[in-house]
């Protein structure tokens, strides 16, 4: 399975994910917009994933790449590829499927539970687990998405479109390093909101970076297995 990653930030980046990759032997490759790089062809990759950062899903004429990455996105999804996205990703990918993106009524950083729908358990996901968040926007369900969760902070915390593209609102690819590299970069968005944890609270429990890892795992897994299946179709 090759895999092509859209980075927005130099400190989000792929977190576990690139251990599994590499764990499987899957091939990266990237483009990473903060350093001007250009768009592959659809053709050169099998699942795209698409990353957190900093901006808006609705920030077109702020950030000079963003409307040529959401067409991007669209044909990507138009062309029946595999689509992942976390955090800003699946607000990307929301976006291009005509949903509204719209800043959330608190931020929600830190480690917080997620209660799953039954639609949650294809990718391997409990009726509740604590997941690492990092946002302040959030988007409605787009139309022909089913749910794969909420939290008590933010209502959809993900989807699932078409069995073959998923949205994450929250990280489960997080490693103690790449929280801690968030931290450092946007410290200036943790406030004393209903949802927000202070920042040493957010890095002291390893065992909960090593059971998101673990679930990003499976999650990734069922992306792996939706291309095989469709190989065979």
């Amino acid at each position: 399975m090759r895999i092509h990653v859209l980075q927005h930030v130099a400190y989000e980046g792929l977190g576990s994910i690139a251990r599994w990759a590499e764990k499987k032997g899957y091939p990266l490759s990237y483009t990473r917009f903060f350093e001007d790089d250009g768009l592959p062809d659809h053709e050169s990759y099998d699942l795209l994933l698409i990353l957190g950062g900093p901006m808006s899903a609705n920030d077109d004429y702020n950030v000079s790449w963003l409307q040529t990455e959401k067409s991007f996105i669209s044909e990507a999804i138009e062309q029946g590829k595999m689509v992942m996205g976390i955090c800003l990703g699946a607000q990307l990918i929301a976006r291009v499927l005509g949903a509204r993106v719209y800043r959330n009524t608190h931020r929600e950083i830190g480690w917080f539970p997620i209660t799953t729908t039954p639609n949650a358990m294809v990718l391997g996901l409990p009726q509740q687990f604590q997941a690492f968040h990092w946002h302040g926007d959030t988007y409605d369900l787009p139309d022909g998405a089913i749910a794969i969760g909420k939290s008590e902070g933010c209502a959809n915390q993900g989807f699932i479109y078409q069995d073959r593209v998923i949205g994450l609102q929250f990280h489960l690819e997080t490693t103690p390093s790449a929280a801690k590299e968030l931290v450092d970069a946007c410290a200036h968005e943790i406030d004393d909101g209903p949802h927000t944890q202070p920042a040493e609270a957010m890095l002291v429990d390893l065992e909960l970076f090593a059971e998101a890892n673990q679930r990003m795992e499976l999650i990734m897994g069922y992306m792996a297995d939706q291309l095989e299946t469709n190989w065979y179709m």
